[in-house]
């Protein structure tokens, strides 16, 4: 089995991780630059030695700092996937694939045909006999996929595998993977800032901010329903965090009070901590506040407009608490007979039946 269990604290770092990922689970995780991502693929892979914690493969403790036990990073039937493919320059492409199995004791003709076989698997085959200046990024990338696999990892981890190719060579290389992991039920764990490689190969995303899972959930729930600055950022939402004054409404920490409606089961009460979530499609932007029917109303200093598919994002300052701004998407003719720019105070109205009122998360511990 290769079920994995992280429950480290690195404080040099302040990064405190709790996570369990079932045998074949695929998971993804996604977070702003510096939340600590890559620090939790190092805690798994043994390159960095936590404060305190555990780390569980399967029934093998790779890691626990009461009992002193840390097995070395070649010893842990882990393969890390990095951004770049970082293949041995002196060897050909074949050798390389060869290196992961001969370094395990294998002997020369098993490691052939491993190779061989991995090479075939990632459709590189004839790059055999090429060294690695003779390959381009996405035929980089295969072999090293090859490699990694060739090692026979419990747990594959792929650090932004997708980042450093171009657009072309990118969507092969995910669907390799897709293919791989399907196929195979590999254990893996992706870091990325692609919701496509998130939406390609996942079975379950966590976000990760300041060093802490703040959202954890299947990748259809993060997407439609996210909990977190960043969960709503990737997926195209407006969030505003708060809590419940009375049913159906949340005071934000400026507060603002938002009307909408709630999630069945009834969970939310006075007093609970909530999030609002709205599409920026949802948003109508007027240069004075309306008084018709009723309606979430809130005043929005433009920051920035930029052009968004068919439409035109228009995006406020950041909120009073320094929470993600409110984004709107509104027609080109809107800017135009409104005369839109940034700078500009208007009000942002939304339809209390298009906003939905969810839980928060709990905070993240440590």
């Amino acid at each position: 089995m290769s079920g994995l269990r992280v429950r480290a604290r690195l404080d040099a770092r302040d990064a405190a991780f709790d996570l369990t990922l079932a045998d074949g689970e695929v998971l993804a995780v996604l977070g702003p630059n510096g939340a600590g991502k890559s620090t939790l693929l190092s805690l798994v892979a043994g390159l960095v030695r936590p404060d305190h914690g555990t780390v569980t493969l399967g029934e093998a403790v790779l890691t626990d700092t009461d009992a002193g036990v840390f097995v070395p990073a070649h010893a842990r039937g882990v393969a890390l996937l990095s951004q770049r493919a970082l293949l041995f320059p002196h060897l050909s492409a074949a050798a390389n694939v060869e290196f992961a199995p001969r370094s395990q004791g294998r002997g020369r003709a098993a490691s052939r045909e491993l190779a061989r076989r991995w090479l075939r698997a990632v459709d590189a085959e004839d790059l055999a006999r090429r060294r690695p200046a003779q390959l381009s990024g996405g035929q980089a990338q295969r072999v090293a996929i090859a490699r990694a696999l060739a090692a026979q990892p419990r747990v594959l981890l792929l650090d932004e595998p997708m980042s450093a190719l171009d657009v072309t060579a990118a969507p092969a290389v995910r669907r390799l993977l897709r293919t791989v992991l399907r196929e195979q039920g590999r254990t893996a764990v992706i870091v990325t800032h692609d919701l496509l490689d998130a939406l390609a190969l996942a079975d379950r995303v966590v976000v990760v901010e300041r060093g802490r899972v703040v959202e954890s959930g299947s990748v259809r729930s993060v997407l439609t329903s996210p909990r977190s600055a960043f969960g709503a950022r990737i997926a195209g939402v407006n969030l505003l965090s708060g809590r419940i004054v009375e049913h159906g409404a949340l005071e934000t920490p400026w507060g603002t009070v938002v009307s909408g409606t709630e999630e069945t089961g009834g969970s939310l009460h006075a007093g609970a901590a909530a999030v609002a979530l709205f599409r920026p499609a949802a948003v109508a932007v007027h240069l004075e506040p309306p008084h018709a029917s009723p309606r979430n109303v809130l005043p929005v200093t433009i920051a920035e407009m930029e052009v968004h598919g068919a439409a035109v994002r228009v995006r406020g300052a950041e909120n009073p608490d320094g929470s993600a701004a409110l984004a709107a998407d509104v027609t080109a003719a809107a800017v135009a007979d409104l005369d839109l720019a940034p700078g500009r105070r208007v009000y942002f109205v939304v339809k209390t039946q298009e906003v939905q009122l969810h839980p928060a998360l709990p905070a993240p511990a440590g």
